[in-house]
């Protein structure tokens, strides 16, 4: 009973870093939840328009645009490239100007292209503008960013990975919406189809700037404030002698009687460097210096490329480029591979059979991230997690190679396949932005980009797998399925934290 008391309530805050110790899942008037709330939402509306696209390409919009199967791979492809860049130039973003700012900045724009889907005369045209509506794929990085400043490193995994799989239930939710929205012009409106697909993408675009506004006007930068004080938190923490914290474990004795003042101390937001902290703070240094490596920075240029060659980033960014991008591409593909071992099947029923693979991101990406964190609360070693993570990379590639060998044409096995698969791959996604928090915590922007790029770069990398198989589906998968396997144990050896930040 306590822990569905934990939904409802205002969570318990960690005194060291403000940082809630449980997600108030059900509570989106706390502004913890309110953060939860936004982000899990901001990120499914954005993951809808980018997905808006491959329900109706399948018969609609292939047939009005006199698209091949190439062009058809070509703007499947396209649709990732856009959001490959925004996502590495998003993490650098985030540490400089926030998470909140760059993901209210990614909707707004994103959702420009969405709504110019009425100009599209011809396959070239629908190429340029999936291109364009490929930056909400972004918004990612900022998700994942935010709700790591909110939530402590004991419970981040579960908050990380339950915003990012119901965001990514987008994809799912997408198969149904752009149809429904479709049909219901063409059969109570009287609109051709012509026009229908067309006038069908003004709701996502009316939907995302209506969430992005709210998020302006109602949720914080951090637990703290403004971003541009982050810094102040930490230095003048004054608490922590009445009120001592576990920094590794992130479990807190007391909650702080009254927000830090920041009036004593001037510090410059945009510096690595910071002033010492009063000497009444003095005899907890070591715990400053463990809170400070926690808050997040403005990383030089040196600084932010030895965070990016990091082999532990390397280790998070792979696995990742093997499990997101192979759910990218699976996504782009998924009803059209139904459709070709099924054709009895229309293009709404493929659609719909097809969402279910991005709508399991609603449990299973979860379960990856609440697995880690169990194995972490009763380990407290990133270890666990780390192994938790290559296992799961190991089954998405098995069940990716037994699709792949077995072509099923029957319905129970095809379905059956697709849902383990869906369970390692995205538990896969949960796991990893359960490990991404401990890799450079200073530099949390900067990784969570270069995972959420590397996810981006093998989702472009898989889908020009399919496009040059064809309509060979199943080669496909088998051979995503060696990379998967062959990627994931390549990196299992390497330290999930880099020795330079073990205390």
């Amino acid at each position: 009973m306590g822990s569905i008391k934990l939904l409802f309530l205002s969570p318990e805050v960690n005194p060291g870093n403000r940082k809630a110790t449980s997600v108030p899942i059900l509570n989106p008037f706390d502004k913890y939840g309110r953060v939860f709330f936004f982000s899990w939402l901001g990120f499914m509306v954005a993951f809808l328009s980018w997905y808006a696209f491959p329900p109706l390409l399948t018969v609609t919009i292939r047939k009005d645009l006199n698209m091949t199967q190439t062009e058809v791979a070509n703007s499947n492809i396209v649709a990732l490239l856009a959001t490959l860049l925004v996502r590495f130039v998003a993490g650098p973003l985030c540490d400089r100007f926030g998470p909140r700012l760059v993901f209210i900045g990614l909707l707004l724009v994103g959702s420009i292209p969405t709504v110019m889907a009425g100009l599209v005369t011809n396959a070239n045209g629908l190429i340029a503008l999936r291109f364009f509506v490929g930056i909400l794929g972004g918004t990612f990085v900022p998700c994942q960013v935010w709700c790591t400043g909110f939530f402590d490193k004991k419970i981040v995994g579960t908050a990380n990975s339950l915003a990012a799989g119901w965001g990514n239930a987008g994809g799912g939710i997408t198969y149904f919406v752009i149809p429904a929205v479709f049909d219901s012009l063409v059969h109570s409106q009287g609109l051709s189809a012509h026009k229908a697909w067309r006038v069908a993408y003004v709701v996502p675009f009316i939907i995302i700037v209506v969430i992005a506004v709210a998020m302006l006007f109602t949720c914080d930068d951090t637990p703290t404030g403004k971003w541009s004080e982050r810094h102040l938190w930490a230095e003048e923490n004054k608490g922590l002698e009445g009120n001592i914290v576990d920094i590794q474990s992130g479990v807190s004795t007391a909650r702080p009687s009254r927000a830090p003042s920041t009036t004593n101390i001037v510090a410059d937001p945009e510096k690595k460097g910071s002033p010492s902290p009063p000497a009444s703070v003095a005899p907890m240094s070591g715990q400053l210096e463990a809170l400070r490596a926690d808050t997040v920075v403005a990383p030089t240029f040196k600084e932010a490329m030895n965070v990016l060659v990091s082999l532990s980033t390397a280790a998070v960014a792979i696995p990742y480029a093997c499990s997101f991008g192979a759910e990218l591409a699976i996504n782009s593909i998924l009803g059209d591979y139904y459709a070709d071992n099924f054709p009895y099947m229309g293009q709404t029923q493929t659609g719909q059979w097809a969402a279910m693979f991005g709508l399991l991101n609603v449990i299973c990406r979860p379960a990856g991230g609440f697995i880690a964190d169990i194995l972490y609360r009763y380990t407290q070693s990133v270890w666990s997690k780390k192994l938790l993570l290559s296992f799961l990379g190991l089954g998405m590639g098995a069940f990716q190679i037994a699709m792949g060998f077995s072509d099923p044409k029957s319905e129970a096995t095809m379905f059956g396949l697709t849902a383990g698969l869906a369970f390692f791959l995205e538990a896969c996604n949960g796991a990893n932005f359960a490990v991404v928090p401990h890799v450079h915590p200073f530099a949390n922007g900067i990784v969570s980009g270069a995972v959420g790029g590397m996810g981006n770069l093998g989702g472009i990398i898989f889908a020009i797998i399919f496009r040059y198989n064809g309509v060979h589906y199943a080669r496909s998968f088998w051979i995503i399925g060696v990379i998967a396997i062959a990627a994931n144990l390549a990196v299992a050896w390497v330290r999930p934290v880099p020795r330079s930040q073990m205390v």
